[in-house]
């Protein structure tokens, strides 16, 4: 049977997967600048017959064509980038890229994908239909790779019809999957403000305008904004994760302030609404202290909605592969990821595969790694899914 066909390949080949994940773990590169990675990748699926092409710089496109290549063409997404943290893991594959660190699991992502492709190119008799392979960079990075690929046409010639993403879990256990239909993430915008002020002695502020007062005043005004302004069924978050300014001391009032924040929801109306919102309030504040600022929002990823029948389909074969146990109900959560401009544009179905590891801990940290065995589990069900789709 199929089923074990894919399950016997995956075991065979994870020896292989695990050294591509720890190749890649090793040789970390940030957003649009994965050069080595894209090479590395090309040169594997090209070993195994499967055509290539490069788009957006970094990115690699693979196309492997199964029985009545015309019938059906759906896309399989992985991103290769990783982050600006410095490792704490002392691991025989530790990055050596100083400052550079796989912390979400795109070594995983990738590696997997490609054990994937080298199952469908081994049984590609054995379905029919075209898997558009989607090595993407830059998913931790405004714009996003998927937002330049999709510019550059990755989602034509062919023209898939469905696309999925797989995703590490570390809060899930080796054999599980976790999957949710409809919002599922929730858009991330950038906030980048200036206030302005006058500077000068700490200890006559009456020759003032403080910006660090008005700062202060003006981040708690604008949480009030959110708490009171948004719907309290959409949930909303807005953050500011730095505040600093040019010069200033203990006895010097600064000029001016910078703070740095994102604002998250999942509604596009909504968000663009409250962009307009918070931008005025936030002059009209800074206007009535004496100050002035500069509010800018880069608008940044799209919220990520999971297609209801994608999903469902998807879930049920998750359950043949996996054992109904072993499918969990997913939270909503207010993260963000580029895979939400696809689920824009067609049926797009986003998932969590379990790697926790007694001795990693969470996404984004430098202490941040997986359980190896979670690499047969995530290429045979990426595998699985792809053919019975």
């Amino acid at each position: 049977m199929l089923k074990e066909k894919v399950q016997s390949l995956a075991q065979k080949h994870h020896p292989e997967v695990v050294n591509f994940r720890r190749h890649l773990h090793q040789h970390p590169e940030l957003s649009f600048q994965e050069f080595n990675t894209c090479k590395f990748v090309k040169t594997q699926l090209e070993s195994w017959g499967v055509k290539t092409q490069i788009m957006a710089d970094t990115g690699v496109i693979g196309i492997i064509e199964g029985k009545n290549p015309t019938s059906k063409i759906i896309a399989l997404r992985a991103d290769m980038d990783a982050l600006p943290i410095q490792e704490r893991n002392e691991i025989p594959f530790k990055s050596q890229n100083e400052g550079v660190m796989h912390a979400c699991g795109h070594d995983a992502h990738t590696s997997s994908l490609l054990g994937t492709a080298r199952i469908l190119q081994q049984l590609r008799e054995d379905w029919q239909g075209t898997i558009k392979l989607i090595f993407q960079p830059g998913e931790e990075k405004l714009p996003g790779g998927a937002s330049l690929l999709i510019k550059e046409g990755v989602l034509e010639n062919p023209k898939p019809t469905e696309i999925l993403g797989q995703h590490v879990e570390p809060l899930l256990d080796v054999g599980k999957a976790g999957i949710k239909g409809g919002l599922f993430m929730a858009s991330a915008d950038e906030i980048h403000v200036t206030v302005r002020g006058k500077g000068g002695h700490a200890a006559k502020p009456q020759n003032c305008i403080d910006p660090i007062l008005i700062t202060s005043q003006l981040i708690v005004q604008l949480q009030q904004i959110v708490s009171r302004n948004t719907d309290p069924l959409m949930p909303t978050v807005l953050s500011f994760g730095k505040i600093y300014s040019e010069g200033g001391a203990t006895n010097i009032i600064p000029d001016e302030v910078k703070i740095l924040g994102t604002l998250r929801t999942f509604d596009e109306a909504w968000r663009i609404k409250l962009h307009t919102i918070l931008v005025d309030r936030a002059q009209l504040i800074c206007k009535s202290m004496g100050g002035s600022c500069d509010f800018d929002i880069s608008v940044g990823y799209p919220f990520l909605h999971n297609d209801l029948k994608l999903t469902e389909k998807t879930r049920k074969h998750m359950e043949t592969y996996l054992g109904k146990e072993n499918v969990v109900e997913m939270p909503a959560r207010m993260g963000a990821e580029d895979f939400a401009f696809y689920s824009q544009k067609m049926p797009a179905c986003f998932y969590r595969l379990g790697v926790q590891n007694p001795n990693g801990t969470g996404l984004h940290t430098p202490n941040f790694n997986i359980d190896e065995k979670s690499l047969e589990v995530g290429v045979g069900l990426m595998s699985w899914l792809a053919m019975q789709r």
